[in-house]
């Protein structure tokens, strides 16, 4: 592995809007080439990626609510979809000729095998992408604890979380032109501010095991492959 790498085994968070590109839902297929390509920039140069897809493409449990549908039902529909969008960048990627494999934290056999960690290691360590689906595979969990939940079984060095900005801000950029950009940020600072680019439980889990989180603009170009080589200004570290 070259030293020009900061990061060697990342697990990178993605938004179901990642996959829908400018559609109002579902998928775009620019969109899932497009993460695919990033993802090949730090592949080919020998960095491990796994992979936490939520699916706000598809459906987010709120959306049940007015209807009355129970929270915990609401949130197992979620865990499906984040499984359509799991095997959607799975075909994304085997297209592309790079190998990749879904595990899901609950039984979808045959669609995809249910997690396995010593599977996932050796998929990572021969050079697959490996794609989480399911969430925690319990009701209650966001994905973005799903995501620091896996980096930490499968001993990645950071959790990358892809927003459609470029790091934390003080406040929403897109509704205060006075938000004030991050460049590093502590766990307890983050929590203390009530960031919401991720939820509590998952900066918790990372402050409790010493697991940095980089929060970067994945449509930029070169985006994940700068925040992999440690490019201070490409998003904002929170550690």
């Amino acid at each position: 592995m070259s030293k020009f790498f900061r990061f060697n085994r990342v697990l990178l968070k993605l938004s179901g809007e990642a996959l829908k590109g400018e559609r109002s839902h579902g998928y775009d297929a620019e969109a899932l080439r497009s993460v695919v390509e990033q993802v090949r920039t730090v592949t080919d140069e020998g960095v491990e990626v796994a992979i936490v897809v939520g699916a706000g493409n598809l459906w987010r449990g709120v959306m049940g609510g007015p209807d009355g549908m129970d929270s915990v039902s609401a949130d197992y529909m979620g865990m499906l979809a984040t499984a359509m969008n799991a095997i959607a960048l799975k075909e994304a990627f085997s297209a592309a000729g790079i190998p990749a494999l879904v595990q899901s934290a609950i039984g979808m056999e045959p669609l995809a095998p249910r997690y396995d960690r010593d599977r996932t290691l050796k998929a990572l360590e021969s050079g697959q992408v490996v794609i989480f689906a399911g969430g925690t595979g319990s009701p209650f969990f966001t994905t973005d604890t799903a995501a620091v939940l896996r980096a930490l079984e499968t001993n990645c060095d950071a959790v990358l979380k892809a927003t459609k900005v470029d790091g934390v801000y003080s406040a929403d950029p897109f509704k205060d032109p006075a938000a004030r950009r991050f460049e590093q940020l502590g766990f307890d600072e983050a929590i203390e501010r009530r960031l919401k680019v991720m939820d509590t439980a998952a900066f918790s889990l990372c402050r409790d095991h010493d697991l940095p989180i980089v929060v970067f603009r994945f449509s930029d170009d070169g985006a994940l492959r700068r925040v992999v080589e440690g490019d201070s200004g490409a998003g904002t570290v929170v550690s």
